[in-house]
């Protein structure tokens, strides 16, 4: 069972998971372990899950997978009629009402929907995956010059699930490099795997960008991917000029997760946050929505 905190309400909630079952078995037996190892992870079985929902025939889950998991389709710029197969739906966009960017200079926004952990002043070699399991920023990265600016930063990670919206969106104004690729596995980002695979992040399939932003210094952009995600996809130009809010990319079916890196002294999270993080909890969260400031 994992547990959501809502901030709206103070209360927590308990999440809903697409193939909960399924992910107890891989993650938590040793006959799944063994299926995990030999196929899940691998990128032909993400590939094929990404090449039927390209398919006509994925349409007829759509309808089901909104009334299962309760999702508010009047927020989608496109009626659910229009969706000629699962991916369509599940990289749809938003109409610009859906979501409020907080336009304040000073105000630090969520890149994206989902679940959101943060934490300041990180050990760039001791950056939590879960209680008692660590990682590297160097290893992540691949370049541990590169990791050392950050060191003493923020770190914000932001696990999307399969029920929500999955573009992500640049969090000011600024410029953005050119995505650079890591190659790897395709494991859950679910919290139950989480806690079976050390250094998860660091395996699976993942590309960074740093956005030079006009408020919060270079901002490290880290999209992983995770089982059943066919493809992540950025639309935004590199060494362009980006408005805060603007979509930088989405990933296509499955789940997966964004991180965010800021060098140190560039942003406060919020107070709810940390201590929610501090507690074990994820805080659930809408793109745009205030996460910290200057």
């Amino acid at each position: 069972m994992i547990k959501i905190y809502n901030r709206k309400t103070g209360e927590y909630e308990v999440e809903k998971v697409a193939g909960g079952g399924l992910l107890d078995t891989l993650y938590g037996s040793r006959t799944g372990k063994v299926g995990l190892e030999l196929l899940v992870k691998r990128k032909v079985c993400s590939s094929l899950t990404g090449m039927l929902c390209n398919t006509r025939l994925s349409a007829g889950k759509i309808k089901g997978f909104i009334e299962n998991f309760s999702i508010d389709i009047s927020e989608a710029a496109d009626g659910v009629e229009s969706f000629k197969n699962f991916n369509e739906f599940f990289t749809r966009k938003l109409k610009p009402s859906a979501r409020s960017f907080n336009q304040d200079r000073d105000m630090l926004v969520s890149p994206g929907d989902g679940r959101l952990r943060a934490w300041e002043n990180i050990d760039i070699d001791g950056l939590i995956q879960v209680k008692d399991i660590t990682y590297s920023l160097g290893e992540l990265l691949n370049d541990r010059q590169l990791a050392q600016k950050y060191k003493g930063g923020t770190c914000v990670l932001l696990r999307l699930a399969p029920v929500d919206y999955h573009r992500f969106h640049f969090i000011d104004g600024g410029t953005c490099s050119e995505s650079r690729k890591i190659k790897g596995k395709y494991y859950s980002v679910n919290p139950v795997a989480l806690k079976s695979i050390p250094r998860v992040f660091c395996l699976n399939k993942r590309e960074y960008s740093i956005q030079r932003s006009d408020n919060f210094g270079d901002v490290l952009y880290m999209e992983v991917g995770a089982t059943s995600v066919g493809s992540i996809v950025q639309t935004y130009s590199p060494v362009r000029n980006v408005s805060k809010g603007e979509e930088k990319g989405y990933f296509k079916f499955g789940g997966s997760t964004t991180l965010l890196f800021l060098e140190p002294g560039k942003a406060r999270i919020d107070e709810d946050i940390l201590k929610q993080t501090e507690m074990g909890f994820e805080v659930r969260i809408l793109a745009g929505e205030t996460i910290g400031h200057k």
